[in-house]
């Protein structure tokens, strides 16, 4: 069991001035757990439940009361009306602030086009969903009504289709949800971020959902993939389909898939126009990751891009430099940019008040339980109206057998209160029916008017009957909704508008991208900086520029699509091309290796290998006298990775690393300054990166490998003094003749 917490007695003297407080000036000490759950708890429920989660009627509250409210206002029918108006009046129930109010009918709104069925009709510059820089007007300035498919969220919500409850000062009553009578919830996209959960739904074409809403009514074990294929965006575009993907997405509601810009080629300009674009995205976020591919270096193809958008819709601009082709641009721009984006779906839906995530046939059938209940509670409404009317009916039916008694019982009466009884117990009445005849005005009191009271009965017992007979038939409620999802269909269909691409036919093999190949000649620093210098710009150059106390550690001639491998001080190698780099100068440092990779922090390139055909061999000397020869191959890679883990091995300290072309010499010196004259055929070469390598030089304890390089033919008197014919060996000291003409370390 946890022991309770306890208090801290505090001194006298420091709650004097807040005694008359109670509790105050202690100090509490209480489990974080209580303290979450008491506090914050509430707080993520309340987000939960009435503000970033969608119903089952597709909205979250901020919705239902904005629409609600244009409503009661009227505004099904007539023009419109000033958008501070509406925000005004939806502050009776929504008090959290005109901005936020007016932020939700902007995107409910027709000129926002952030919905594929928009509720509200706008009027005014509402801003664009696909422009961050397009930003909508002031409220004072634009107007709004209801959309027409509107009138399909309001059906029938006076007949007690759906539960009110008061407003937040119980001065009004508000829908809980509301009685729409197609599957909103799937046909408008709808997302929003909670505590510990969020909700991100997709938006479908309207005739596809009713169309499988209706095909699950009649047969619950349809499968709703033959109706609805993908999802649809008001905003167009291509989405690449993958059926297994998808069937995974409508079964359990969570997945993502890939939504594709739409463009055109005007060969006359030689220029690309897009002109739809995934939802996730602007057109803002598009340029700037074009223009900074263009910096890179990374989309040479494109002269300029711009924005192009105007009142016929979204254009986005690409200009070609000459002899450049636009699809393999755009293939490329798909991989790199905004241009494809995934779509995540996160199909997180309040039912009955408990959030669950559900697929879309699920959805589609909580969706039709709730519409049945709408159409039960329609029903009894218009059942118990129809009661109370015959029942009123059947009395004025009894007046009709003696209007002269009826009149003689009521002038006959002393008292007006004695009236009703005295007509209850004339005809054989009941108060309600006594009350319904007593107020009828004197000019009625004839039989022409009761008769066409009268001659409804029978039609009436009829409906009475048929209603009745609903209540007690669910295939009859089904029927009901269906009918009414064929109406809607009728009424507001529409094509889609995203069109559907089959993954089968996007796979292409990576196409290897086609750099400008030049001489160059590549610098490697002591400090990790590199530099590509091109041979003209190398024979105006005067002196390297360098950082204080660093030097050049390899000088190379290559061509621009050279690879590099750079291996760094935690065993691991980057790679990149030399054309990643851009061209510079001698009176520059050049870039920072280690930055420009985005090599981990802390973590140093100290060594540049250079190659085009993966062949030769790595070579890495450990101060304890082992060395590893590695096939340059092991570093090739099919895809195009960048960084490999386990580059060598991490056991023994590195001492030096070295590339070779094919088999040489090598001198290896050690601290003791013992030369060993090293064949590198001696070495058995290893594919695996990590290998320990073998032993080639022994050494004395306190002493280490302190150099290699390669041998220069005549650089030795007596070359045959540093062979050796078995490994591992100690090495010579070097001799006298050899001893004047080298450098000590």
């Amino acid at each position: 069991m946890p022991r309770k917490p306890k208090k801290k007695e505090t001194h006298e003297e420091e709650l004097q001035p807040n005694a008359h407080i109670l509790g105050a000036g202690e100090v509490v000490e209480q489990f974080i757990t209580e303290t979450l759950e008491t506090n914050y708890m509430p707080y993520a429920m309340s987000v939960i439940m009435s503000r970033a989660i969608p119903e089952i009627d597709g909205f979250k509250p901020s919705h239902r009361k904005l629409l609600y409210t244009m409503y009661k206002m009227g505004l099904l029918n007539g023009s419109t009306i000033k958008s501070a108006n509406i925000v005004g009046r939806t502050m009776q129930l929504n008090p959290h602030g005109d901005a936020t109010i007016y932020e939700t009918m902007v995107r409910l709104s027709r000129g926002n086009e952030a919905l594929l069925y928009p509720y509200v009709l706008s009027k005014g510059n509402f801003g664009k969903a696909y422009s961050r820089n397009m930003q909508y007007a002031a409220s004072r300035y634009t107007e709004a009504k209801l959309e027409p498919i509107a009138a399909e969220l309001f059906a029938d919500i006076d007949k007690d289709t759906v539960d009110f409850v008061d407003n937040y000062d119980n001065t009004m009553k508000e829908p809980t949800l509301f009685p729409v009578t197609f599957p909103s919830v799937l046909v408008n996209a709808n997302t929003g971020i909670a505590v510990g959960m969020a909700s991100s739904i997709c938006s479908f074409n309207l005739k596809e959902i009713c169309d499988a809403t209706v095909s699950l009514i009649k047969n619950p074990d349809y499968d709703i993939n033959e109706a609805v294929k993908a999802p649809d965006f008001i905003g167009g575009g291509q989405i690449v389909y993958d059926d297994a993907q998808m069937r995974e997405i409508f079964r359990t509601g969570r997945g993502s898939f890939k939504v594709r810009s739409k463009y055109a080629y005007d060969k006359s300009n030689n220029c690309i126009d897009i002109t739809e674009i995934p939802p996730t995205t602007t057109a803002e976020a598009i340029i700037d990751k074009i223009i900074e591919k263009v910096k890179s270096g990374a989309a040479r193809e494109i002269a300029d891009v711009r924005d192009e958008t105007d009142k016929k819709g979204l254009k986005i601009t690409i200009d070609l430099k000459r002899g450049n082709d636009p699809e393999k641009l755009m293939r490329k721009l798909f991989k790199s940019t905004p241009l494809e984006d995934s779509f995540a779906c996160n199909f997180n839906v309040l039912i009955a008040g408990v959030p669950r995530v559900l697929g879309v046939r699920d959805l589609l059938l909580e969706w039709i339980a709730f519409r049945m209940e709408c159409v039960s509670r329609r029903v009894y409404f218009d059942l118990s109206k129809a009661k109370d009317r015959l029942h009123l009916l059947e009395g004025l039916q009894k007046i009709l057998l003696d209007i002269d008694k009826a009149i003689r019982i009521i002038r006959s009466t002393e008292e007006e209160s004695e009236v009703v009884p005295n007509l209850m117990i004339g005809f054989g009445i009941d108060k309600i029916q006594a009350e319904y005849v007593a107020e009828i005005k004197l000019r009625h009191l004839n039989r022409e008017y009761i008769l066409k009271r009268t001659k409804d009965i029978e039609e009436l017992r009829k409906n009475i009957e048929d209603m009745e007979d609903i209540l007690s038939s669910k295939a009859r409620i089904k029927k009901i909704i269906v009918k009414e999802l064929e109406t809607v269909v009728e009424k507001y269909n529409k094509p889609r508008r995203t069109e559907i691409i089959y993954a089968a036919a996007e796979e292409e093999e990576a196409e290897i991208e086609e750099i400008p190949d030049y001489p160059v000649h590549l610098f490697f620093t002591k400090e990790g900086y590199f530099k590509k210098i091109t041979p003209q710009s190398l024979r105006m150059s005067g002196e390297q520029k360098l950082k204080e106390g660093d030097s050049i550690t390899q000088t190379l001639e290559a061509t621009n699509n050279t690879d590099l491998l750079f291996f760094t001080d935690c065993c691991q190698v980057y790679k990149a091309k030399a054309a990643d780099f851009d061209d510079s100068k001698a009176s520059v440092l050049g870039d920072f290796v280690a930055s420009k990779l985005h090599m981990d922090a802390g973590e140093s390139a100290i060594y540049m290998a250079v190659t085009t055909d993966y062949k030769g061999y790595m070579l890495f000397f450990f101060e304890n006298g082992k060395v590893a020869k590695v096939d340059l191959a092991a570093y090739e890679t099919k895809t195009n990775r960048k960084k490999l883990i386990k580059a060598y091995c991490e056991k023994f300290p590195l001492a030096a690393v070295y590339q070779i072309a094919e088999d040489g010499e090598l001198v290896v010196q050690s601290t003791a300054g013992r030369i060993l004259l090293l064949n590198t055929g001696a070495i058995t070469p290893k594919t695996t990166k990590d290998t320990q390598g073998v032993s080639v030089m022994t050494l004395k304890k306190g002493h280490r490998v302190a150099a290699v390089r390669a041998y220069k033919d005549g650089e030795f008197q007596k070359p045959a003094r540093y062979r050796t014919r078995t490994l591992p060996a100690a090495g010579a000291l070097l001799s006298a003749e050899d001893a004047g003409e080298q450098l000590t370390l």
